[in-house]
């Protein structure tokens, strides 16, 4: 882009709580003349478009006026050890430890008559106040940037409830009668106007905090790993190579490459970054990158990419790209952009908190200015008053996400299939098409003989014997294909001797004393000057139709067969597929391998929306124009080469035997390797997202229902407290119910 247009930048943005943050400085930058901006709560990162004339400080300035900060992301290293430690998870976790383990005396102490001895409540106060103030401070403060900014969140909630609960015990230890020697704490169901003055409620202000801190734990490690993608593809690549220059060998490090500088790629080797090999020929393993299951043929002249295996000879490679400008750092920054760029999930208590925060707060205010009104003194106004706020304080809200997903990823645990947070499950409610990787996805990606067929006098077995005997000389993934068919079906093959293999062209050796050849047909008639018979042409044509790679074998100086091995199908492929339909989602195959391949696999599982041939860009470019049309896209893969689609769909489902670029990128993870797996996903992920709203209307009933009752002076802030905990068992008992959910049988 142009400078004298403008520059897109991303922000790392810090302290946003809640989606209700994102959506504040978002809507900020874009009152700015020219600034289009997207935030991302679950990223923290903000797209930012900044116009000629304004500059990125300009941006940030306006989120820090906004109550946040904001800074131009460091580059992308890999470093295990600072990857390791995360500062703020660190306080988090101690925060939890330290206000939990002050909690458990105080709710002792406040809920079991028996062990409150004389000015037990002295004790619990010093116990409490550390857990309302200092543990609940990441609430406080975040309600206090709120408030300046005239917005009510989650935290609002949270912090009122928690400093309502302080601020009625401080006033009932020093100015009423809960101070004196001897109190006791009586749980009764009943309530006076005016009473309340002789009860504390320090055990609701630490266990609400506790609650809190516990959800924003789990929250925080989910969001931890949200840069891992990035660190896998970065891994991907080779870490050293080695460096041709004046005909002298030497071991560096790959960074140290330099375009033009020539390297050896050997056997087994990754290729260091993008170039054109001028000397070797090999068989390249791409599928890393472009999901071919079968290696690629390549020469002098040809193109190579960083991070593919050499799976043959040895290869001279001349470096055209290095560092940023590589294939692989392209990708890179494709699933970053995807990510980024994902829409976002508003979580369901923050949608209805930014109303029902300031109403309650009103409703409170209301209610002492009532009773000071018709002149019931100020123990029962206040008594009043800060039982509606207590009523609203979110403590089964707090709970309604955390265990559900608790319970929900735990169960999928155990049945292999791995949930990564909340914001996944709104996806899988509203999706309507999944979008399938072929390779390792709908099929296994190992190749295997499928057909032998002969054409001279002669047996299968003997064209089997004969062809697997030669080729088990290669490591060609074809040929030990061959190899592996032809003693599955014998037992064994014959000894083969004088094996000579031409890189990309076929094979030759002596066996029982004959030359036997295996190779393209065009090597057998310019190499060898034998004679393709016509039958045998078409078969080959006919296997290739349906996506299978064919090689003819021949000695004696006659062509006598063909061999065809093909990239086998999943067995519960179409059981899968035929799932997917019976939950309401359209099956798509979009592949990178070649269109007959595609369209045999996709009609023998039952597909019949197939867009093959397409490179890593275009499968996230073919799930945008879904999206475009009004779909909302899953998608299922297992390669790099599917990272893009993965972070650009809706819902990105990664199978748990493919890459670990893909696994960090999607939203589900099937440790299985089976696509009916993906269908158990979706259901247990909208289960799990049933059970969340069915929480969430319970912990909003209860309080919406009791808040005319504390109005009212009939419900004191004790009995708000115990509709708190009846509301929290509730909501933990529906949660538990997950653990009923069963994987359907195939």
């Amino acid at each position: 882009m142009s400078a004298d247009v403008g520059q897109q930048v991303d922000l790392l943005v810090g302290g946003m709580t809640c989606t209700s943050c994102a959506a504040r400085i978002e809507k900020k930058l874009n009152r700015m003349p020219g600034v289009e901006a997207s935030v991302n709560y679950a990223t923290e990162k903000a797209s930012v478009f900044v116009p000629a004339g304004t500059s990125v400080d300009d941006a940030i300035k306006t989120i820090e006026a906004t109550g946040y900060t904001a800074v131009l992301p460091a580059p992308v290293t890999v470093d295990p050890a600072a990857a390791a430690v995360d500062p703020e998870l660190a306080s988090l976790r101690q925060r939890l430890l330290i206000s939990a383990a002050l909690t458990l005396p105080v709710a002792a102490l406040s809920m079991i008559p028996v062990v409150q001895f004389t000015n037990w409540q002295w004790l619990a106060l010093t116990l409490a106040a550390p857990v309302a103030i200092w543990g609940a401070w990441p609430f406080h403060r975040a309600a206090w940037v709120n408030a300046r900014h005239g917005a009510a969140t989650m935290d609002t909630l949270v912090s009122v409830g928690v400093l309502a609960a302080l601020g009625w015990s401080l006033y009932a230890l020093f100015f009423g009668m809960a101070g004196m020697p001897g109190m006791t704490m009586s749980f009764t169901f009943s309530a006076t106007p005016g009473a309340g003055t002789h009860e504390i409620y320090l055990e609701v202000a630490s266990a609400v905090t506790v609650f809190i801190l516990a959800g924003r734990y789990a929250e925080a490690r989910a969001k931890r790993n949200s840069g891992a993608a990035l660190t896998a593809l970065l891994e991907l690549g080779a870490k050293e190579t080695t460096l041709l220059r004046d005909g002298v060998e030497s071991r560096i490090s790959t960074a140290l490459l330099a375009v033009g500088d020539q390297f050896v790629v050997r056997p087994g080797e990754k290729v260091a970054t993008d170039g054109v090999i001028v000397d070797g020929a090999s068989a390249i393993d791409a599928s890393l990158l472009t999901g071919e299951s079968v290696p690629i043929e390549v020469g002098p002249g040809d193109s190579v990419v960083g991070a593919t295996l050499n799976s043959g000879g040895r290869l001279v490679v001349q470096a055209t790209k290095v560092g940023a400008d590589t294939e692989l750092a392209h990708i890179g920054r494709l699933v970053e952009q995807a990510q980024t760029g994902k829409a976002e999930v508003q979580r369901l208590a923050d949608r209805v908190s930014g109303v029902f925060v300031p109403i309650v707060i009103l409703l409170a205010l209301a209610t002492l200015a009532g009773w000071l009104l018709v002149g019931a003194g100020a123990a029962m106004a206040f008594t009043a008053a800060v039982a509606t706020l207590i009523i609203a304080c979110p403590c089964a809200l707090g709970l309604a996400t955390p265990t559900a997903l608790l319970v929900g990823t735990g169960r999928g645990a155990q049945l292999g299939i791995l949930i990564k947070g909340p914001q996944v499950l709104e996806s899988t409610r509203r999706v309507d098409t999944i979008v399938l990787d072929k390779t390792g996805t709908v099929t296994t990606g190992r190749m295997t003989l499928s057909t032998a067929d002969m054409h001279e006098c002669g047996s299968e077995d003997e064209l089997l014997g004969l062809a697997g005997a030669a080729e088990s000389g290669s490591e060609h993934p074809i040929a030990r294909a061959i190899t592996a068919g032809a003693v599955s079906r014998l037992g064994a093959v014959p000894a083969a001797s004088e094996f000579l293999s031409e890189q990309g062209l076929g094979v030759q050796a002596l066996v029982d004393g004959r030359l036997v050849l295996v190779g393209r047909p065009v090597w057998l008639v310019e190499r060898w000057g034998l004679v393709v018979p016509i039958e045998m042409q078409a078969v080959m044509g006919t296997a290739e139709a349906l996506g299978k790679t064919a090689v003819m074998v021949a000695w004696e100086g006659k062509v006598r067969g063909v061999l065809t091995v093909a990239d086998t199908l999943k067995p519960t492929s179409a059981a899968a597929i035929a799932r997917f339909r019976a939950l309401g989602l359209t099956p798509m195959l979009v592949t990178g391998d070649n269109v007959a391949a595609a369209q045999s696999v996709a009609a023998l599982v039952g597909i019949t929306d197939v867009t093959a041939g397409v490179l890593p860009a275009d499968k996230a470019r073919v799930i945008a124009s879904l999206q475009a049309q009004g779909h909302v896209v899953a998608m299922v893969g297992d390669g790099v080469n599917d990272a893009v689609a993965l972070a650009t769909a809706d819902l990105g489902i990664a199978m748990g035997s493919g890459t670990d670029v893909a696994i960090e990128a999607s939203d589900l993870t099937l440790m299985r390797s089976d696509l009916l797996a993906a269908a158990d996903a979706i259901r247990l992920a909208r289960r799990t997202l049933t059970t969340i709203k069915a929480n969430l209307f319970w912990a909003f009933a209860y309080n919406v229902a009791a808040i005319p009752l504390a109005m009212a002076g009939l419900l004191n802030p004790l009995i708000a407290g115990a509709a708190m905990a009846l509301s929290s068992i509730f909501v933990v008992t529906n949660s538990l119910r997950l653990r009923g959910f069963r994987a359907q049988p195939a």
